[in-house]
């Protein structure tokens, strides 16, 4: 069983936060899907990647491809861990996450803009659901310049 870590975005931008995230879970050897609300937002996201560091490359693709079932990283408004047999499900924009995925899969991370009064609203309803579905969650925000775990559930 999984546990859900919802990041809380004060200082780093989505698209610098997000590659992290994804060099780490590569590390670990899961591959990943990004959901997000949209479509926009995925090739957004895309281009970010394919623009990071010239020393890192992020393997990954957006979903509709031929091959999206070897990709280790998979971006897309409906994806599912299944699309690429994932152990990861990054949510972004807000994008909704069930409490069945997150006991399914090794990590559920949930990215939230801390700026925006809405998507901390949404961040919180996200874990109340969670959590009271009985899924074990952790809070980390950057507010002091490093990642720190704030909250602990289940």
């Amino acid at each position: 069983m999984g546990a859900a870590y919802f990041y809380h975005l004060t200082r780093a931008p989505l698209d610098q936060t997000l590659p992290m995230l994804l060099e780490k879970s590569l590390q670990a050897g899961w591959r990943v899907v990004v959901r997000g609300p949209d479509e926009g937002l995925m090739h957004h996201l895309d281009l970010k990647l394919w623009q990071g560091a010239d020393d890192s490359f992020l393997p990954h693709g957006v979903a509709g491809g031929a091959q999206d079932a070897l990709q280790p990283v998979l971006l897309g408004p409906s994806v599912t861990a299944a699309d690429n047999d994932a152990s990861c499900l990054m949510s972004v924009g807000g994008a909704n996450v069930s409490a069945e995925e997150v006991q399914a899969l090794d990590r559920v991370c949930i990215l939230f803009d801390g700026l925006d009064e809405q998507a901390v609203q949404h961040a919180r309803t996200q874990w109340k659901a969670l959590t009271g579905a009985g899924c074990a969650a952790q809070y980390w925000s950057e507010e002091s310049g490093r990642w720190e775990k704030k909250a602990e559930a289940g």
